[in-house]
């Protein structure tokens, strides 16, 4: 029994016959373009993995601005 990919899922809900010509091992005629596709969602989620390394960046540097900005107010109030 083979295994089903997720991928392979997917081209199946997408279009049927496209699955079955690729289970029998049939290259695509577009191949250019399912490259350039594949290029893209590369660039595409290493955009996406930068913007969640840069949100946690921001969150730890409005909590440390906090932090110092409570240590100043308790400094003046009891200095």
């Amino acid at each position: 029994m083979k295994i089903v990919k997720a991928s392979e899922l997917g081209v199946y809900l997408y279009c049927q016959r496209a699955w079955s010509y690729q289970r029998q091992g049939m290259v695509s005629r577009n191949q250019a373009e399912l490259d350039m596709g594949t290029a893209y969602h590369k660039k595409h989620g290493s955009a996406v993995m930068q913007a969640g390394v840069l949100r946690v960046l921001s969150v730890l540097m409005i909590s440390l601005a906090a932090i110092v900005l409570v240590l100043m107010i308790l400094q003046w109030a009891g200095g």
